[in-house]
């Protein structure tokens, strides 16, 4: 099911209009879960950071075992090909994406011979400004690196993440604030999480056990180019009990204010208002 409009998808060389068929039933990433993308935004005829999460795929596909086929500026010429069939004002979701197709003798680990691309651009509005979120607490939690490939960006982590958001919803939250096998806060079950207390802004360390985002960095590096106190260290829940603001950062919708967080509630406040700000202003100007 798609979760945009107005889909082009780039395959085999060439764009194709609509919601293209990429992947073959006997495909190591079909069956096996060799799959990896990202994703970066086209909004208001910019695409911020495009290039990070370009040379991210590539990561990605190493990380599972699979030959990248395509450089950066290659990728950034063929997905401004693409976007070039949209208006100015549109959101669109750039999702580039590496899949497995054959594997060894005993199926299981993917050879590097032939590996599948594809680039999906699909209308995906933002958020709007209003939006907002709660957090709730989920027995589900993030593994490390001896269990999964927490440094890829791959479609087998999903179903983790899945579980989480499924927990909480049944419990009437929008998302869910996860711990990491330590018991410490990570990330949320969709993106990056930062907290705000006594004007400083504070996020998780990133200890390998979830993927330190694209737009985390960014508003880190904001931070630090207009003096604001940002620092990565070990948050337990409590601390986020006690937080006076909280937000997410990702992609899809660059901040997303926290309302709540169990029977905890917070403002929208300062902190986050400014930093969205700062994000557009950077990128609008870029």
């Amino acid at each position: 099911m798609a979760t945009g409009t107005n889909i082009r998808t780039y395959f085999n060389g060439t764009w194709h209009e609509g919601d293209a068929m990429i992947m073959r039933a006997a495909d190591h990433g079909a069956w096996l879960g060799s799959s990896v993308f990202d994703g970066a935004r086209y909004v208001n005829g910019v695409h911020p950071d495009l290039d990070a999460h370009l040379a991210r795929v590539n990561r990605s596909a190493e990380a599972l075992m699979l030959r990248p086929t395509m450089g950066v500026e290659q990728m950034l010429d063929i997905t401004r090909e693409g976007l070039s069939k949209y208006a100015k004002d549109a959101a669109v979701y750039i999702r580039p994406m590496y899949w497995g197709i054959h594997g060894d003798v005993t199926a299981i680990v993917p050879q590097p011979e032939e590996t599948g691309f594809a680039i999906c651009l699909e209308e995906i509005p933002m958020a709007p400004e209003t939006a907002s979120t709660t957090l709730g607490r989920t027995r589900f939690r993030r593994p490390v690196m001896e269990d999964a490939v927490v440094n890829a960006k791959a479609g087998c982590l999903y179903p983790n993440n899945a579980r989480m958001l499924a927990d909480v919803r049944s419990r009437g939250f929008g998302n869910a604030l996860v711990a990491d096998a330590m018991g410490n806060v990570a990330e949320s079950a969709t993106a990056n999480v930062f907290m705000v207390k006594d004007g400083a802004v504070l996020t998780p360390i990133a200890n390998g056990t979830f993927l330190a985002g694209i737009t985390r960095a960014r508003h880190m590096a904001n931070m630090e180019a207009e003096g604001i106190d940002c620092f990565e260290t070990v948050l337990t829940f409590k601390d986020f009990e006690e937080a006076d603001e909280v937000f997410l950062t990702g992609n899809m919708n660059k901040i997303t204010p926290v309302t709540g967080f169990e029977d905890i509630s917070y403002q929208v406040g300062p902190m986050t208002k400014r930093l969205r700000q700062m994000y557009w202003d950077w990128a609008l100007s870029a």
